[in-house]
């Protein structure tokens, strides 16, 4: 399945790799609208090598599925690459100062302050939140009623953030951050809306009654609410909570020096965005495989059986080996994110038998790699039991990225994954409403199911 071609005949490799021959345009509606299918379409035509052209308001791209590739890319020095610049789609939700758009020694200096609070013993103080969370979020389930996944899961995701990160409790503050936040991702509910954080010449503020221009009036409404929190907090004098945005008050960095007020914005909306849409998807797709099929149900069900899910320890639940298949392989067949984030070369590279220049942008596709038939058999059927048989390499399992650039709450987000399924599937017996399988679709740059999954309550356990 590899493309390999001799670097000293390639005077151009990025002209010479091979790519789709259709029509710029095509391929943008093809690629913004049914990126599954596109990409699907792509790797069975070039294998794990290929360029796409200057399409969606994107430059020409190598995209790569090659494990040791990959494998090259992730332990390669950080300064070979340049990911902020490559990532700028991004910036109109995160801001300028988010550690996602940062680089060299500044993005390492961040990534050292925000690291703390999402490991240790941290994670234990906000396993008994999750839960606490999801129990109150389910108790207006009904026997016999249908409810749709997604919002539920969405709801629980985003309680967890307003705690967890933010320490707030139910109140004004609390209601009018939620709201502000689902209106402005709202804006990219379908393909359509979805193409303006693609294309910079349709990100004009011409008002209201303009899809930029209604984003950028929800930006600003929770821009000025994150900011009045920051605000009161600092004007505490001392900051002890659990949540992170406590602990990030507090937080200095080598020279001492603590995170200016709109550091602090870009990071929680960095939080915010990375961390409830995603978390949110996972949980839904969970539950469709988890109901879609009855063996998983039925042995996902009879291992929940063994435990006391209402006292048993948040962090023994993390050690349950079929919980962990099922939750591995929902992230195997529909990553979070199609792409790890683009690293634009600052200096020359051979990968796979090409010599790239600087300047070319590499984006190591985590969809491709994880539909790689070589490494995952059948890759189109949802199998946990692949995770039984064996483990797989960081290159060919990434979820969450890789190298110096794998997303820092990766092990809060599985934390809570882990943690709602099991409260919720210990409390209800579910089962699908529906029979036809969903499709994923595009909301934003995530991908969730068509239809949100529609389950009915079965009865109580």
């Amino acid at each position: 399945m590899t493309t390999t071609t001799s670097s000293s005949t390639i005077q151009n490799p990025i002209k010479s790799l091979p790519g789709p021959h259709e029509s710029i345009w095509y391929q943008t509606i093809w690629g913004v609208t049914k990126p599954v299918s596109y990409f699907n379409t792509m790797q069975k035509r070039y294998g794990d090598i290929f360029v796409t052209p200057q399409f969606a308001g994107l430059p020409p791209q190598v995209i790569i599925s090659n494990p040791q590739a990959i494998q090259q890319i992730f332990t390669a020095d950080a300064s070979m690459f340049q990911s902020g610049l490559g990532n700028q789609m991004i910036q109109p939700i995160v801001g300028d100062l988010s550690l996602l758009l940062m680089d060299g020694d500044r993005h390492l200096q961040k990534r050292k302050l925000l690291m703390p609070p999402f490991h240790g013993e941290r994670m234990k103080a906000y396993g008994t939140t999750i839960r606490e969370i999801t129990r109150e979020a389910t108790e207006k389930l009904t026997v016999g009623e249908k409810f749709i996944a997604r919002p539920l899961m969405q709801e629980i995701s985003l309680n967890v953030i307003l705690r967890t990160i933010f320490g707030l409790k139910k109140g004004k503050r609390y209601q009018q951050i939620e709201h502000a936040l689902i209106g402005m991702l709202d804006m990219f509910d379908n393909p359509v809306n979805a193409s303006f954080l693609f294309f910079k010449p349709l990100q004009k503020n011409l008002g209201f009654l303009t899809p930029w221009g209604r984003f950028i009036q929800k930006r600003e409404l929770l821009d000025k609410l994150l900011y009045q929190e920051i605000s009161e907090r600092r004007a505490q004098k001392e900051h002890t909570g659990e949540d992170i945005l406590s602990l990030l008050l507090s937080a200095r960095d080598e020279n001492g020096e603590g995170m200016t007020d709109e550091e602090l914005r870009d990071e929680l909306m960095t939080m915010l965005f990375a961390g409830h849409e995603t978390t949110a998807n996972a949980l839904t797709w969970a539950l469709y495989w988890i109901h879609y099929l009855p063996e998983v149900k039925e042995k996902l069900l009879q291992e929940l059986s063994s435990i006391d899910a209402e006292n048993i320890d948040a962090m023994e639940i993390m050690g349950l080996p079929y919980l962990n298949a099922v939750c591995s392989e929902t992230l195997r067949i529909y990553p979070i994110a199609f792409f790890t984030l683009v690293r634009i070369l600052q200096a020359p590279m051979e990968l796979m038998g090409y010599e790239f220049s600087p300047g070319t942008p590499l984006a190591p596709c985590i969809y491709l790699t994880h539909h790689n038939s070589d490494i995952y058999p059948e890759p189109k059927k949802f199998k946990p039991e692949r995770f039984l048989e064996r483990k797989f390499s960081p290159y060919e399992y990434l979820p969450f990225g890789g190298g110096s650039r794998r997303c820092l709450g990766s092990a809060f987000a599985i934390f809570e994954m882990k943690l709602a399924l099991v409260t919720i599937l210990s409390k209800y017996s579910l089962k699908l409403a529906q029979k036809q399988p969903v499709k994923a679709v595009r909301r934003g740059i995530v991908f969730t199911p068509s239809g949100g999954v529609c389950l009915t309550v079965d009865s109580y356990q």
